[in-house]
């Protein structure tokens, strides 16, 4: 059985230059997976800190409209966490799914087999992950605009909540 690496001395360097024009391809999409992962990461701590700020002013208030409005907050805060967690679960399954099309061209190329289904598949399954992760970021973008709008944000502190009222 001769090497793997033999069998690519023999191609022509066109072939070769196309094998690794289409093995970029999913490094490039993994990159920006992970771009994506790591904004809805740093978006979910965002959201994890005011929630924290909002259960301290919560301790705080004493008027009781305040702590509806406060509980009302959280009660949101919380939904966008659950909506970014599937956010990055959709962005996780991208990536890995991204991270097998690139393996299976690599061995596809290493032991010439016929690969085109699992490429298909996986590619497939990366690229509707990603869309899916975008569209529930976007869902939460949509979550957090309209609390702004009909709640405003949250209070600095108790004191100046309870200036305004």
């Amino acid at each position: 059985m001769a090497l793997p690496l033999s069998a690519l001395a023999t191609d022509s360097a066109g072939d070769v230059a196309h094998l690794i024009e289409t093995a970029l391809t999913p490094v490039f999409l993994l990159s920006g997976v992970g771009t994506l992962l790591n904004l809805f990461n740093t978006r979910s701590a965002r959201v994890s800190d005011q929630i924290e700020k909002a259960a301290d002013l919560l301790d705080d208030e004493l008027n009781k409209a305040g702590r509806k409005n406060l509980n009302r907050h959280i009660r949101r805060l919380r939904h966008r966490i659950m909506v970014l967690d599937v956010a990055i679960m959709f962005g996780g399954i991208g990536g890995a799914t991204t991270c097998g099309a690139a393996f299976v061209l690599f061995l596809g190329s290493v032991r010439d087999a016929s690969i085109a289904l699992w490429l298909v598949g996986l590619f497939g399954a990366a690229l509707l992950s990603t869309v899916a992760a975008l569209a529930v970021f976007i869902g939460d973008c949509f979550l957090s605009w309209s609390s702004l709008r009909t709640d405003g944000p949250l209070p600095k502190s108790v004191k100046q909540s309870a200036k305004e009222s």
